[in-house]
C-alpha cells in the first residue's frame, strides 16, 4: 500500500497503566505504537488473518468452536474470525482502553465495526496475562497477538505469558484438544521447546510471507485431551 514520505501524523497519544500508546497515520495506513515499539499497521494483515485460520485448521472439526483472541490491534484477526461462520463465540481481550475506543467509533472502526456488530463477538477489557490466570471461561482456540513475539514483548510483564507457568494458564482456558496459536515476527525454536515442555502436542511453526522483510510466523500447539 502506498505510504507518504512525510513524517507520520499523530492522531492520538495516551499514557496508561502500561505506558504510552499512540495511534498515527502514515500515508494511507494507520499505525499503533506502544512504548515506542511498533506493533502493527493496516498495510497488510495477512499474517494476523492466518493466525485465526491456522487455529481453526488445527482443530478437530468440532462444530462452532469458540475462540479467544489476545490483542485487538487494528482489528484484522477479529474481523477475519467474524467473517467466518464456522466460529462460535469470538472474544477479544484488550488491555489498552485507548485501542478499544479507537475501534468504537474512532479511526480504526473502519476495520472492525461490522465484526463488532456480530452477536458472536465481544471485547473484554483486561490484561491477558491476568485474564488467563483468573477467568472461568474456556475456549477451543486461543490466538495470541499481543507482542512482536515470545522474545520481543511490548512490556516486561508479558514475558510471563510465554513461560512454563504462563503456558500452563493458557492450557487451563483451553478445552481438551484445543489449540494455542501464537503470532511472532520471527521464529523461535526455544519457544517451540517451551511449548513441548508445557505439555502441548503437535507443536509446529508455520511461516507466512509478508510484503516486506522476513516472514512472520505462527507457533501452534494442541492441548492434550
Amino acid at each position: 500500500m502506498p505510504t507518504s514520505n512525510n513524517p507520520p501524523d499523530v492522531l492520538d497519544r495516551r499514557e496508561g497503566p502500561h505506558g504510552e500508546v499512540v495511534l498515527r497515520r502514515h500515508g494511507d495506513r494507520l499505525e499503533i505504537i506502544a512504548n515506542g515499539c511498533f506493533l502493527m499497521d493496516t498495510s497488510d494483515g495477512r499474517s494476523e488473518r492466518r493466525l485465526v485460520d491456522a487455529a481453526l485448521d488445527a482443530l478437530d472439526g468440532r462444530a462452532r468452536p469458540d475462540v479467544l483472541i489476545g490483542g485487538l490491534g487494528v482489528g484484522f484477526s477479529l474481523a477475519h474470525a467474524a467473517a467466518d461462520p464456522r466460529w462460535g463465540g469470538i472474544a477479544v481481550v484488550e488491555r489498552e482502553h485507548a485501542i478499544v475506543e479507537w475501534h468504537l467509533g474512532g479511526p480504526l472502526s473502519a476495520f472492525s465495526a461490522e465484526a463488532l456488530a456480530d452477536p458472536r463477538a465481544k471485547i473484554v477489557e483486561a490484561d491477558l496475562v491476568t485474564y488467563v490466570n483468573e477467568t472461568s471461561d474456556t475456549f477451543d482456540a486461543l490466538c495470541l497477538d499481543i507482542d512482536n513475539g515470545p522474545g520481543w514483548t511490548v512490556t516486561e510483564g508479558n514475558g510471563n505469558l510465554y513461560s512454563d507457568a504462563g503456558l500452563a494458564s493458557c492450557a487451563r482456558v483451553l478445552r481438551p484438544g484445543g489449540v494455542l496459536a501464537v503470532w511472532s515476527a520471527q521464529p523461535s525454536p526455544e519457544f517451540e521447546e517451551t511449548l513441548r515442555n508445557a505439555g502441548f502436542q503437535q507443536v509446529r511453526t508455520e511461516e507466512i510471507p509478508v510484503a516486506r522483510g522476513v516472514p512472520d510466523v505462527v507457533h501452534l500447539g494442541i492441548r492434550p485431551g
